[in-house]
């Protein structure tokens, strides 16, 4: 006769593993929602565990649908730290940026889909302006397609006011990102030659690509030099970028193409095998409009092994 401890012993086993197989199959998604929603790499990872902890204990009986619930919980503790988030950020030593991350390239087309549209850097500099809920409802509604039925009650808003915070979120990022939208071959094109005359020192060409109203952003956190409020105008970031040309790049320390958040970028070489900086940019009728120069190291260490 079956041991009916070993019997009970092994439903709990059964559920477990069945548990950490459905949160796994889940894991990459909710680790893109939780990335724009929070524009940390690191603040996304300790909600994914958060949310783990939360999967694991509770009664998931009558859960129908793992991704939907899953969704719920990432969004609600994401939405809960946007709050302190706001408030550290607001004492950041220097212009606060988010963390880049850096395309696989081996991502299938629809792996890419799956991981819901890509969000620049520069779209989420700009989405630090929202308000904790119009950034969850812009975030799930525009990036992953989730409808406001769904999103109403993890706000706890009716499924109208969910459709209004995205409305005045998506106007809001409208005002403050790109004037207009650009081609991305265009934009690959253009960054492509800005990245390879830094590269190799050619000042000329890369004043000849900025914008006259050009914005140079940089994050150093305070822990590395770096401009602590954006510069603007083409003269003044030329002198950034004749320093950052003759002293930052040379053969042992490289500047070299990357897809950075989704768009042609670079990234810069410290020292062999460790990454110093990410640049990413913005274009618009070909030419450089915005710099983004993330150099802290507490936002790069995720890409110590890229």
């Amino acid at each position: 006769m079956p041991d009916p401890n070993t019997a009970a012993a092994d439903t709990v086993t059964d559920d477990a593993l069945a548990a950490a197989a459905a949160f796994q199959a889940e894991r990459r998604y909710l680790g893109a929602v939780a990335y724009r929603l929070l524009g940390s790499v690191a603040d996304a990872e300790d909600a994914l565990q958060d949310a783990w902890l939360r999967w694991q204990s509770a009664d998931r009986t009558d859960v129908a649908d793992p991704r939907a619930y899953l969704t719920t919980v990432v969004t609600r503790l994401c939405y809960d730290q946007l709050g302190s988030a706001r408030a550290r950020r607001e004492a950041y030593v220097g212009e606060w940026l988010p963390e880049p991350v850096l395309a696989d390239a081996a991502d299938s087309p629809a792996e890419v889909a799956e991981l819901g549209e890509q969000v620049s850097v520069a779209m989420l500099a700009v989405m630090e302006q929202l308000t904790p809920a119009e950034r969850a409802a812009f975030v799930l509604h525009d990036v992953f397609a989730v409808g406001f039925d769904e999103i109403a009650p993890v706000l706890d808003r009716s499924p109208e006011a969910a459709r209004q915070l995205a409305s005045r979120a998506r106007r809001r990022v409208r005002g403050g990102g790109r004037r207009a939208a650009v081609d991305p071959v265009e934009h690959h094109r253009v960054v492509s030659a800005f990245t390879a005359a830094a590269a190799g020192g050619d000042l000329a060409t890369l004043v000849s690509m900025l914008d006259p109203e050009v914005v140079w952003h940089a994050d150093g956190g305070g822990i590395v030099n770096a401009v602590r409020r954006p510069v603007h105008g083409a003269p003044y970031v030329t002198r950034l970028l004749r320093k950052f040309t003759t002293r930052a790049i040379a053969p042992d320390r490289p500047l070299v193409p990357a897809l950075v958040n989704g768009e042609a970028g670079a990234v810069w070489y410290a020292a062999p095998g460790t990454v110093g900086g990410v640049l990413a940019f913005t274009v618009e009728n070909g030419l450089v409009t915005a710099v983004y120069v993330m150099v802290n190291p507490e936002k790069l260490g995720h890409l110590q092994e890229v």
